[in-house]
């Protein structure tokens, strides 16, 4: 991140975790590194990003639990981290930044999130019920006290101040509020736009959020509203959150989900490499498996991997190349071309992509039928030459319209020529949009 006169110009961003899983919650432990938490073997252990070198180390390795927000304790070299164990117990730990030895900070207390405010009071969420409530932690007289109900999970220092930033959900609105660990004062700073719950702060009184595929600003200062920082490319960069910034101000790393096209990229590039394992991890757990347009083959992981149970490097029947894809909103679209010992055929698969696949609709190739395209063509010709009998020509006197995948929208009628005229003027202002 360069800053010139209060503009910016961001870099082209690193994917740093590159990895299958489970990986979050960044903090700059110094200018040039990066803790987060990051999965392997099955658990969820605190990595260490080197920046220039662009390698990974791991400070933890706990077989039977995992760990989560880790943070450079203030004044130290050590780390502390939220220690999930598989029995269900949720506490903070101290881990030595050499060793990766523990040591239990709070075991009274579930600890969602934390942020240190000097080397012995913490200022943490804690899990309550349905919900989380604020709470300061002195570990030197073992003192704690509730100040708030209802919060959020982004907890930071303001820059240059006394004050330790929070996210209060009270009242149905999401307010990033100001609180004195020491005095309990709390100030209203800034609302955030919904869904967003992450922030951080630059030295200068800067924070920053993320909404969607953009970055966002609000000057601490004398800021009045949040303002258009930067925008990412959204086939690459989708829901920004977790947010955090190192301390000369020039580097910023966040979490994005995968983009959908790379998460059916990926399923299909496991099924041409014969990865039975990769493959149907694309996939939800009850992933639903369809001919368009809601005719269900099956439902689950298990019912794909004895679909696909022939699967392997050695014993693979077919290729599938894409030849054309386009992405609309939730929804992945694919002309496949599928290639097996000397035939060739064509499909259309209709991917449902949520964190994986959540449904797969296919529109098998049908040789006996005749060219639709010339028609479809043909109306929408009509249409951009605004022709009405031209484009009621190319539809049938009982044409029906759906949205996807079956849900009538209305039927419209050769005789019912107004009702075709609402929908072209609905269309273009669509199309305008």
């Amino acid at each position: 991140m360069e800053w010139t006169d209060g503009a910016i110009k961001i870099g082209e961003p690193k994917n740093i975790s590159n990895n299958e899983g489970y990986d979050n919650q960044p903090s700059f432990y110094d200018d040039d590194r990066i803790l987060f938490a990051f999965t392997r073997n099955g658990q969820t252990d605190i990595a260490l990003y080197h920046i220039n070198s662009e390698s990974k180390s791991w400070i933890s390795n706990t077989p039977n639990g995992g760990e989560y927000s880790p943070l450079r304790i203030t004044g130290q070299e050590d780390i502390s981290a939220i220690r999930l164990d598989n029995d269900g117990l949720q506490r903070l730990y101290k881990y030595d930044f050499k060793t990766g030895q523990d040591q239990e900070l709070i075991s009274d207390l579930k600890v969602g999130y934390h942020v240190w405010y000097n080397d012995h009071i913490i200022v943490c969420t804690v899990l309550v019920e349905n919900r989380m409530d604020l709470v300061v932690v002195n570990l030197q007289n073992n003192t704690r006290y509730t100040m708030q109900k209802n919060v959020g999970r982004s907890l930071h220092r303001i820059p240059q101040t006394e004050l330790i930033s929070y996210i209060s959900k009270e009242n149905d609105t999401t307010m990033i509020k100001s609180m004195h660990p020491i005095s309990g004062t709390t100030t209203n700073i800034v609302g955030l736009i919904d869904p967003s719950e992450d922030i951080c702060w630059i030295q200068s009184g800067t924070i920053i959020t993320g909404y969607e595929n953009s970055l966002l600003s609000f000057d601490y200062n004398k800021g009045t509203s949040w303002k258009q920082l930067h925008t990412f490319d959204k086939n690459e960069i989708t829901k920004i959150s977790r947010l955090s910034i190192n301390p000369n101000g020039k580097r910023l790393a966040f979490v994005s989900e995968d983009p959908k096209y790379k998460i059916v990229q990926k399923q299909v590039e496991s099924y041409n490499s014969g990865d039975l394992e990769a493959f149907v991890n694309c996939y939800d757990e009850n992933v639903v498996v369809q001919n368009f347009p809601a005719d269900t083959l099956y439902l689950g992981h298990q019912k794909m991997r004895e679909n696909y149970g022939s699967l392997s490097p050695d014993n693979k029947k077919y290729d599938v190349e894409v030849v054309n894809r386009i992405t609309v909103g939730n929804f992945v679209i694919d002309h496949e071309k599928v290639t097996g010992g000397e035939s060739i055929s064509n499909q259309v698969a209709i991917y449902e992509v949520a964190d994986r696949i959540s449904s797969m609709t296919f529109i098998f190739e049908n040789g006996t039928e005749p060219d639709p395209e010339p028609i479809v063509q043909e109306q929408l010709e009509a249409y951009n030459k605004r022709n009405i009998e031209a484009f009621m020509a190319t539809y049938s006197d009982d044409v029906k319209l759906y949205n996807f995948p079956k849900i009538l929208a209305t039927e419209v009628l050769r005789k019912c020529e107004k009702a075709m005229t609402d929908f072209l003027n609905r269309l273009q202002t669509c199309i305008v949009k």
